[in-house]
């Protein structure tokens, strides 16, 4: 996919959200499936976080922001991508699993998008830390700002271990 362009075709609000998420997912599913084994597990940055940690936090913003946040929908483990306050990847996840969950939840936040309007108002819930419920659009602004900040996170994350940059 390449970058979506703002001079690109008048599409719906919602669909130029999904396709920038789109985009933003599969770049990083890109940077991390090029990085050498030793990268996905060991890191290189001095914030102590691995490729796969990353890949399995992103799918959680996704189910946090989305379906237990914004739809209010119970999930067993909303906070699953930590251990304390760190992120985490548990022995069984793998490159494919976690990439997999990865585009799966994609899918999901897409379902979860078409179903609501992009002024619909997210339910009461734990998400909202007692504050009112945001806007689906002020959820997928959210959203598209979590992936780019990673995505640039990734990219000197790349840069280090000689995997693929830039677009």
């Amino acid at each position: 996919m390449n970058f979506p362009s703002p001079t690109g075709a008048a599409l719906a609000r919602n669909e130029v959200f999904l396709m920038y998420l789109d985009y933003c997912r599969d770049r990083v599913i890109e940077k991390v499936t090029s990085l050498p084994l030793d990268a996905l597990i060991v890191s290189v940055v001095p914030t102590d976080w691995t490729a796969l940690e990353l890949v399995k936090h992103l799918t959680y913003v996704e189910m946090r922001w989305l379906e237990w946040g914004f739809e209010g929908q119970g999930v067993d483990e909303p906070w699953g991508d930590h251990l304390g306050d760190r992120w985490y990847v548990a022995p069984e996840d793998t490159l494919d699993s976690l990439v997999g969950a990865l585009r799966s939840r994609g899918i999901q936040s897409a379902e979860i998008v078409q179903r609501h309007d992009l002024d619909d108002l997210g339910l009461p819930g734990p998400r909202w830390s007692g504050e009112e419920p945001a806007t689906l659009e002020r959820v997928l602004f959210h959203l598209v700002l979590e992936y780019a900040r990673h995505l640039g996170h990734l990219d000197i994350y790349a840069e280090l271990v000689e995997g693929q940059i830039g677009e």
